[in-house]
């Protein structure tokens, strides 16, 4: 049992200026999103995912992080990650955290940049054209707020309502100008270490 993937798309985006001033380092934020039949859709309920889960979670796992590092360059060029799924409107929602939410697919990326954080993620439900938003965060400091970026980008024909869009993000730098302060700034500030 292996994914039907019916299209691989990649989005790279560069910012070399924002808010009317040049970027002292481009801001490169990427996305890979496979396009793939949802072994679940026409089934009814399934009370089981786990074969499939196992069957298909490490292939898309090691295929989209191999596409990913391919535009990065490399796993040490990315700085900031995150995951994203969508299921067509035949399937549930739990069919597409159900591909991503698993150390069966997250790890192959968190090795392959050598991340201490978790994976940032969404998952939903949409027709053609949903747009996939892939959250990130910095790959080794959950609370380093230049790196709290979106990679945003559509697929015009995908997902078809049984079919499911599984995705990886990263970035290359943080918010150009980056001037709101880290996570540990406003705990000292508040005196809250659950903030």
């Amino acid at each position: 049992m292996k994914p039907a993937i019916r299209k691989i798309v990649t989005h790279v985006e560069n910012t070399l200026i924002e808010g009317g001033k040049a970027a002292p380092r481009p801001l490169r934020l990427i996305g890979v999103a496979a396009v793939l039949d949802n072994p679940w859709a026409g089934r009814g309920f399934t009370e089981d995912l786990s074969p499939e889960i196992r069957a298909y979670a490490p292939v898309l796992g090691e295929m989209l992080t191999h596409e990913i590092l391919a535009v990065a360059g490399s796993g040490e060029a990315i700085e900031g990650y995150g995951k994203a799924a969508i299921c067509g409107t035949s399937g549930e929602i739990e069919h597409a955290s159900a591909l991503i939410h698993t150390l069966h697919f997250g790890n192959h990326y968190r090795r392959a940049v050598g991340a201490k954080t978790y994976l940032a993620f969404t998952n939903l439900r949409g027709g053609p054209n949903t747009p996939i938003m892939i959250p990130l965060m910095d790959k080794n400091d959950e609370g380093r707020r230049s790196h709290y970026l979106t990679v945003h980008f559509q697929i015009g024909d995908a997902p078809a309502p049984d079919e499911l869009v599984v995705a990886l993000g990263a970035s290359i730098g943080g918010r150009p100008h980056h001037r709101i302060g880290d996570r540990y700034q406003d705990l000292k500030e508040v005196g809250d270490l659950h903030g």
